[in-house]
């Protein structure tokens, strides 16, 4: 087995790094509802609503880490996973980079930009050449 060429290891990096931080929000999102209780609009402020998100949070994240092993192995499956959460992840960014406060908008630009890194790095040549052997 040859070691993964840099942009894999580029694609595998973003993959995970993003599932660990969504596992980690939703780890976040538990720890304020146990200790701050659930607030936000009554639509969305209820038990099942939280533990849908959390669940539904900690699944992208941990399906995100699996295909960052699948980059790192070369495995042709990890491109469609990955283009589908790098294009939800920029439309997200879109709509976070045009709020009014300034972690939010710097979280946005900070998102459509991995996402747009992700792309370009899942379509390269040498990422092609490695998924056809």
């Amino acid at each position: 087995m040859t070691p993964p060429d840099r942009p894999l290891v580029a694609l595998a990096a973003i993959s995970m790094v993003q599932g660990a931080a969504l596992v980690v929000y939703a780890l976040f999102d538990v720890v304020e509802a146990v200790r701050v209780g659930i607030t936000g609009p009554a639509e969305v402020s209820n038990v099942p609503a939280v533990i849908l998100l959390v669940v539904i949070t900690a699944a992208f994240g941990v399906a995100l880490v699996w295909v960052g092993l699948g980059w790192w192995r070369g495995r042709r499956w990890a491109r469609s996973p990955f283009v589908l959460a790098q294009l939800i992840g920029g439309f997200i960014g879109v709509e976070l980079a045009q709020s009014d406060g300034t972690v939010e908008r710097v979280t946005g630009i900070a998102l459509v930009l991995v996402a747009l890194i992700g792309l370009v790095l899942s379509f390269a040549p040498a990422v092609n050449r490695r998924l056809a052997d």
